[in-house]
């Protein structure tokens, strides 16, 4: 009958309409849980331990983030040069509280929620190239469960955000998306200096994929960050490359003393290597190897050739930009910049992910995983975590100090009567003893500390100033009759602490 033909036939096409407009969850969501338990775990074992604090560096940018708000003078100056800006943007909203700035759990929300979004996007980016959800997963866990990843993406440095702004521009190029592609690369020049190194070879891969409007667009958007940089040190330092060759740069601390791989391409090499296989593990290196070699057969060349240019970037400047790396078995046989073979990591996830690609089963995820992470299984301990352990070394003797000096602060010091003190390492002792930085006179004030220096007779009024031997404080309150010296702390490895005291007005 054509009465119940066409009743039928509507009714199939309901169903279909109905079955086309049904809405599934994306499946990243289902990897996002396991990142968010790792992270939280990984942050809560670190600050039971009292590790969020251990790197120099660390405490340095949740000074320099708190102090945007906290400070004698404070506002947009405060962000300072050399370190780029946006970790210490982003760490805004948190460093306002007292005890989450005091303890660094300022910094890990901000670094965990990147290193969940950079999981994110490393999972969907294999899964969009191989349609393999075991692929996927492997890229994720050979990634999240590297303790390095986990101890970094728990403390305030800035690998966490510099990541999930180089995993967004990996899931751009894999999508073909130059916008967020450009977005994904202005994070990252805003981030780490690596990130304007990668500017060329993504705006080549969409001038080659889709035509020079898109390769127009994504390089104006990702130049963005370093022409405001340049601008940034030209107006507030007198000196665009203020943050290459000014005080407190790499070039500036190095100076012209010589370290292993300067000049010489094959010790660069040598040295970054070895520290990439230090945070790596050699499981991982393995089957990333590998794996590597199986993603450019089978053409994802651009990909591989994207994730390989910020381990290029620090050879390149192990060669030639004053950017030592020191690992413990090579000479001079001790930790520094290690953390930098950390650039390294997504390629070899992305590789290991490959590997999975071609028998995407399973089993085939679970043993390259198991390679991968094995080495970390087996020696659970943290003294095999190369990052965790340069943050150990290098800072017992920062640490005894400031212990010490807080504890004497935080007995005598009144608050509002003042401290000067250079800003750098000397703050983190005003933070352990709870003294806000607005309280505190440092070179990001203007031409006021500059002129307390040159005529003390004029403009020191302050009631304490705390000094590194010999520094520019220390010279000037040696030499006063209105300052004494009421406590100097000496610590092994390290110039001795002074903490002076008004004593005539």
């Amino acid at each position: 009958m054509p009465g119940s033909k066409s009743s039928g036939s509507s009714r199939t096409s309901k169903g279909k309409k109905s079955q086309k407009r049904r809405w599934t969850l994306p499946p990243v969501l289902a990897v996002l849980p396991v990142l968010l338990g790792l992270s939280v775990a990984a942050i809560a074992w670190f600050w039971q331990h009292g590790y969020l604090l251990y790197w120099g560096d660390a405490t340095a940018h949740l000074n320099i983030a708190r102090r945007i708000i906290d400070s004698r003078t404070p506002g947009y100056e405060q962000i300072g040069t050399v370190w780029l800006p946006l970790p210490h943007v982003l760490m805004l909203p948190f460093v306002r509280v007292d005890a989450w700035w005091r303890s660094g759990l300022a910094a890990a929300v901000v670094s965990g929620f990147c290193f969940l979004w950079a999981g994110g996007m490393l999972y969907s980016t294999v899964r969009r190239l191989w349609d393999a959800q075991a692929a996927a997963w492997a890229a994720v866990l050979l990634f999240a469960l590297n303790p390095n990843v986990l101890y970094l993406q728990s403390i305030a440095m800035t690998e966490a955000v510099f990541f999930a702004c180089t995993m967004t521009v990996l899931y751009a190029m894999a999508r073909s998306s130059p916008t967020l592609a450009g977005l994904g690369l202005l994070g990252a020049t805003m981030t780490r200096y690596e990130g304007w190194f990668l500017i060329p070879g993504v705006v080549a891969f969409f001038f080659f994929t889709r035509g020079w409007r898109a390769a127009a667009g994504v390089g104006s958007l990702a130049s963005i960050g370093p022409l405001y940089w340049f601008g940034h040190n030209e107006v507030f330092h007198g000196d665009w490359l203020d943050f290459y060759r000014g005080q407190g740069s790499a070039m500036a601390i190095q100076g012209g003393a010589d370290y292993p791989g300067r000049g010489d391409w094959m010790k660069a090499m040598q040295y970054f290597g070895a520290a990439a296989q230090l945070v790596s593990g050699w499981g991982l290196v393995g089957v990333g190897v590998l794996g590597t070699a199986v993603a450019v057969v089978r053409r994802q060349w651009w990909l591989v050739l994207f994730l390989a240019m910020a381990p290029a970037f620090y050879v390149l400047s192990l060669h030639g930009s004053g950017t030592p790396i020191h690992v413990p078995h090579l000479w001079p046989h001790s930790y520094y910049n290690t953390r930098y073979g950390m650039a390294v990591i997504p390629l070899l996830a992305f590789g290991g992910a490959a590997l999975v690609a071609i028998w995407p089963r399973p089993w085939m995820a679970a043993l390259v995983v198991a390679i991968g992470v094995g080495p970390w299984a087996f020696y659970p301990k943290a003294d095999g975590w190369v990052t965790w352990k340069e943050s150990q070394v290098n800072s017992i003797s920062r640490r005894a100090w400031t212990k010490e000096a807080a504890d004497y602060l935080a007995v005598n010091y009144e608050r509002g009567s003042g401290i000067v003190a250079p800003f750098g390492d000397l703050t983190g002792i005003f933070r352990d003893a709870g003294i806000p930085l607005r309280d505190t006179v440092h070179e990001g004030n203007g031409l006021y500390y500059p002129a307390l220096l040159q005529r003390p007779d004029l403009f020191l009024w302050q009631e304490w100033a705390v000094a590194f031997h010999d520094d520019a404080v220390s010279q000037v309150l040696s030499k006063s009759r209105r300052y004494r010296c009421v406590k100097m702390i000496e610590v092994k490895d390290s110039r001795s602490v002074e903490i002076y005291r008004r004593v005539r007005r």
